[in-house]
């Protein structure tokens, strides 16, 4: 029997209340969801709800951390959440998986009966994407048909607050030119709030890992660039990484 995946998004105070026919899992479990009784959990942060209608209806609960609402043109850092004929479902960290079809992928035809989708991308893979179009009434759809998008080989995720992703830029790219110089690290700053780093060694990788938190957590005060930056030079002295420097 084919199955159909509804989804939607379930808000904090929201109710699934569950019958015989019905089973729930995902990472939501025991983390976004609080048991009321035998039959009923009530949401606690906000959600992604797949509702899978098969021989036993199957609901699957993704916990999102934040908020990111795509506009066409955004480059995002997306990570596998699931594989179809011709197309994968990419978490976006957004109430909307998004969709890459694997044409756009390979940049020819796809022929899912003469060829495996799942040995170019497969779940929990990371890929670098543009929006290609959006508009609220279906799922988001990536491109990688642009220089410096495609699969993501190396390199280490930081997650952080989209809202907060501006001040990782800086104006006119200051903070970053400035993480850059710094650290050595290469960054490529998704803006769904993830960040992808290349450093020469744990060390500094370590130190911009910090320096990314810290952002974070002061993105509201005033002369971030100058004390992210003293910050930075100061943990270089502690780790031995360079004598001194004014």
């Amino acid at each position: 029997m084919s199955s159909s995946v509804q989804r939607t998004i379930r808000l904090p105070g929201d109710q699934i209340v569950l019958d015989k026919n019905m089973s729930i899992e995902g990472a939501g479990v025991g983390t976004s969801l609080y048991r009321l009784n035998e039959n009923t959990y009530v949401v606690t942060t906000v959600s992604l709800q797949d509702v899978e209608e098969n021989e036993k209806k199957k609901i699957r609960i993704i916990p999102l951390k934040g908020r990111y609402m795509p506009k066409e043109g955004d480059i995002v850092i997306g990570i596998v959440y699931d594989v179809t004929l011709s197309s994968w479902l990419i978490d976006i960290k957004s109430p909307y998986l998004a969709v890459l079809n694997a044409s756009d992928y390979i940049g020819k035809p796809f022929n899912p009966a003469t060829d495996n989708i799942r040995k170019y991308l497969d779940i929990g893979d990371v890929v670098i994407a543009k929006v290609a179009q959006f508009d609220r009434t279906r799922q988001p759809l990536l491109t990688v048909q642009d220089k410096g998008l495609g699969k993501v080989i190396s390199g280490s995720l930081v997650e952080i607050e989209p809202s907060k992703i501006g001040r990782v830029i800086g104006k006119k790219r200051s903070m970053i030119s400035m993480l850059m110089e710094q650290t050595k690290c290469d960054f490529v700053v998704g803006v769904n709030g993830r960040v992808l780093l290349r450093c020469p060694d744990a060390e500094l990788e370590y130190i911009a890992i910090l320096a990314l938190k810290k952002i974070e957590a002061e993105a509201h005060t005033a002369g971030l660039t100058e004390r992210i930056k003293e910050f930075i030079i100061n943990e270089k002295v502690k780790r031995g990484l360079i004598k001194y420097e004014s």
